[in-house]
């Protein structure tokens, strides 16, 4: 719960900052930087490029992470169809509604609402996995259906962002290129799914994550086609050695447990990293015109927006009808409900793109409130679920 306090509070102080101090074109691109990335001793008038660089090697960090927690059974595929087909409509619906709303109440462009409308999607992981264990749930159905969906609703959002790509480059060569290289990332992802033993600990992810954002840098550079680090973060991380491989109980075929994984990252760098990341999204956001600025509608739009968000995430409620109960189904929904690093690095991405000042104000509140009630969510999942475990022991 201290996590997401503070995730929240690096958040919000994040945005306190960036409205008192001129951090202006903090989020301009790669490909828009004025110097190279080896003259890193610069004025504060150029503070943005030093920032820009260690805010996307923070979330390559993240994204590896997310890719070492990635594990399929190769050999048994088919479980995994029903479970891919409900987290891909999970991740979509907040899209599609968010975007809806972007375009036809704050009346943003098309391409400007689809890509802030992104940032609604992503699950918080991590926060989820660990806050169910600590209530005792890691053994159910439950906890199980939650970390497969929770994984591959990270996996939507960051390959939903690819038709937003191309829609900024534009049907022609870039665009074919671009997809290109992403279907090439996922085929080596998979292929070599966690089979590349090379060192995690000690601030080894950190050192990956640096290489990454310099490589995606040196790309955009030369074919000035925006690829971000998302996807090559997460699929690093997904090639990366972690032997949590799934096994199948032979009383349940279509459910399996998980070896424990072993310890990939500093408890040290992994909260300074994580916690500088929530602190500078919220100094991405630009400037905003307080001429202009309206107390209460702001308000009104980002609880709609909240609400709207998680209203998408309920889908998982009408599914696996054979499998549990209402309230399990309730629980996984509002499981499903939390928002972490992921989601602030799409809002990140989308910032990068100079879109309209007040889209992608009220998406970073947005994400703040969701942040905030996490610990409400997850308290709610469990309330839910509880009496179910209960009755079976």
């Amino acid at each position: 719960m201290w996590k997401i306090l503070t995730y929240s509070l690096l958040l919000i102080a994040g945005i306190i900052v960036s409205q008192l101090f001129n951090l202006e074109h903090f989020h301009v691109r790669f490909i828009d930087f004025p110097i190279p990335l080896t003259d890193l001793v610069i004025p504060f008038s150029h503070i943005s490029i030093p920032l820009h660089v260690i805010t996307m090697t923070c979330l390559a960090y993240i994204m590896m992470e997310v890719g070492l927690e990635f594990v399929i059974d190769k050999k048994n595929l088919r479980p995994y169809v029903y479970d891919y087909l409900v987290a891909v409509t999970a991740a979509t619906f907040p899209w599609i509604f968010c975007a809806l709303y972007f375009y036809f109440v704050l009346g943003s462009d098309i391409q400007e609402s689809l890509l802030v409308g992104r940032f609604a999607a992503p699950t918080s992981a991590g926060v989820l996995f660990a806050m169910l264990s600590a209530a005792g749930l890691a053994a159910t159905w439950f906890f199980k259906k939650a970390r497969i969906l929770a994984i591959f609703d990270d996996l939507d959002t960051i390959l939903l962002m690819i038709p937003l790509q191309v829609m900024f480059v534009g049907f022609k060569l870039e665009a074919f290129l671009l997809i290109a290289i992403i279907l090439f990332i996922l085929y080596i992802s998979y292929r070599y799914l966690h089979q590349l033993k090379l060192p995690t600990k000690d601030g080894w992810l950190l050192i990956y994550g640096i290489i990454i954002v310099y490589l995606c840098y040196i790309f955009e550079h030369t074919t000035e086609i925006p690829l971000e680090v998302l996807l090559p973060a997460f699929a690093f991380g997904a090639m990366l050695y972690n032997p949590h491989e799934p096994h199948y109980p032979k009383t349940h075929p279509h459910q399996f447990d998980y070896l424990e994984p072993v310890d990939t990252s500093s408890r040290f760098i992994d909260i300074i990293v994580k916690n500088l990341f929530m602190f500078l999204v919220g100094c991405s956001l630009p400037k905003i015109d307080f001429d202009s600025f309206f107390i209460l509608p702001t308000i009104g739009n980002v609880l709609a927006l909240t609400l709207l968000s998680n209203l998408g995430k309920m889908y998982p409620a009408f599914c696996y009808k054979k499998e549990a109960t209402l309230r399990e189904r309730l629980a996984l929904s509002v499981a499903m409900f939390p928002r972490g690093e992921v989601g602030a690095g799409v809002l990140l991405v989308a910032i990068s793109y100079n879109l309209h000042v007040n889209a992608i104000k009220i998406a970073a509140l947005s994400l703040a409130l969701n942040l905030l009630l996490t610990g409400v969510f997850i308290a709610i999942a469990i309330w839910l679920i509880k009496p179910v475990y209960q009755k079976s022991k």
